[in-house]
């Protein structure tokens, strides 16, 4: 890891930037961690998660709002089970977007979203988001490009409208390698515990691998923003993956100071209970 600067300064997308350029990522790089000593990183960063989420809860000043993207295998379901189990299910919602109902095709794309954005002292997490609608729509053009293209400052503004209103935005990009992907498919398919999870359409996406890697990058670039910044988490390692997952958000959650309020009433400085 490159001194002085953190996974947070290193994997960001930097907003506004013109030359990003996701296929010179590499997604088995580990920034100079190491898999024998991620375990104890790991739990020291999940107990500082569950130690921030306690008093950003008990505050009840912020929201936090977490977004999971990659290609189909990259991790989404892992790192919430292995960084986001850290919370108290008390505060922490968690939401998977798969392909809208009926109701939700009735209402703009952004509706369903909005329903699900956290309350203060809440952290939501978003298994896929609204930016299906500048991936997957885009790629088996669902409707025409003078449509999506124009969702990208769309997007934006809704974010920077939760932003003011008191909701941090943290969004990661799992990001894996072709190779990487047909092992998992092959490791979910082999082990009869995991193949209810595996879809043939699931070989048929795989074709469309760089439509899809074009779209993450437009994605990429023309979203991460001063308020809503995306980081691009090299996710080829799980364990390098729920690392720099959790070192991040943790990050992000200590620059908002959450802190245990006062009680509500004057208490003496000594209390019987009996």
């Amino acid at each position: 890891m490159a001194a002085g600067h953190s996974l947070r300064e290193m994997l960001v997308v930097p907003p506004g930037a013109k030359n990003f350029d996701l296929p010179t990522i590499d997604p088995g790089r580990t920034h100079g961690h190491e898999k024998s000593r991620s375990g104890r990183i790991l739990t020291s960063g999940l107990d500082r998660l569950a130690s921030l989420q306690d008093r950003l809860w008990a505050e009840a000043r912020h929201a936090v709002l977490v977004v999971f993207q990659g290609i189909d295998a990259a991790g989404k379901d892992g790192t919430i089970k292995h960084v986001v189990g850290a919370f108290n299910p008390q505060g922490c919602v968690v939401s998977s977007f798969k392909v809208p109902s009926p109701v939700e095709l009735a209402h703009d794309y952004l509706w369903r979203v909005h329903q699900r954005v956290p309350a203060k002292g809440e952290i939501g997490v978003f298994n896929r988001s609204h930016y299906e609608d500048v991936l997957v729509v885009r790629v088996h053009e669902l409707v025409p490009k003078a449509v999506w293209s124009t969702r990208y400052a769309q997007i934006n503004a809704f974010e920077k409208t939760l932003a003011s209103c008191g909701t941090t935005i943290v969004k990661f990009f799992l990001l894996i390698s072709k190779d990487e992907q047909r092992q998992r498919f092959k490791a979910r398919y082999d082990d009869p515990t995991k193949r209810w999870k595996f879809s043939l359409g699931d070989l048929d996406e795989r074709k469309l691998w760089d439509d899809y890697m074009a779209a993450f990058e437009d994605m990429l670039t023309r979203t991460s923003t001063r308020w809503a910044p995306w980081y691009v988490i090299p996710a080829d390692r799980n364990w390098f993956r729920n690392l720099a997952v959790a070192e991040i958000l943790a990050d992000v959650i200590e620059d908002l100071r959450p802190a245990y309020p006062e009680p509500r009433e004057p208490l003496p400085p000594e209390l019987v209970i009996e």
